[in-house]
């Protein structure tokens, strides 16, 4: 029995001095430290509050296409309820956009938008569509304005920055 005893021991002890170099358990939260990226945070927080949504339950693609350009928006489980928020919010903002109002993305990232003022210029030569995915939806913006092309191009790029979306 005191061999056992010795035994347990010395293993917990070998464990005690490689913990720091043990990789963490998957879903363990990240310790908290000065560096915390609050200005991210806080885009992620109002971009959750302006869809309905916790900003981590969510994955954001922004892909540029050779004729405009997408914005994809999921959920990260099957969750019915929060799936018809993420299509609402798809469809209220295909509408805005089309308009020529983009208050929210400006609102979400609190500075002026790049390629928005362009986009809500050429607001007639740019088609927005709206497609239900599995788990949320994707605006499809398209056009064959060389000038409104470009405008949404510069649009995908800062998303893809802002929102750290980059693969």
């Amino acid at each position: 029995m005191r061999r056992v005893g010795a035994i347990v021991a010395a293993v917990l002890s070998v464990a005690a001095c490689d913990a720091p170099k043990r990789t963490p358990v998957v879903g363990t939260p990240e310790p908290v430290s000065a560096q915390t990226d609050t200005g991210f945070t806080a885009m992620e927080q109002r971009h959750g509050n302006v869809v309905g949504q916790d900003p981590m339950a969510l994955a954001h693609q922004f892909v540029a296409q050779p004729d405009g350009g997408d914005i994809l928006l999921e959920r990260q489980i099957h969750d019915d309820m929060g799936i018809n928020q993420i299509r609402a919010h798809l469809l209220l903002i295909s509408r805005s956009f089309a308009r020529g109002d983009f208050s929210l993305p400006g609102f979400v990232h609190e500075k002026p938008v790049p390629g928005t003022v362009i986009m809500g210029q050429r607001a007639a030569q740019i088609i927005y569509t709206v497609e239900d995915l599995p788990h949320g939806g994707v605006v499809h913006m398209r056009t064959s304005d060389p000038e409104a092309l470009k405008a949404i191009h510069s649009f995908i790029a800062f998303q893809i920055a802002e929102h750290r979306t980059a693969h």
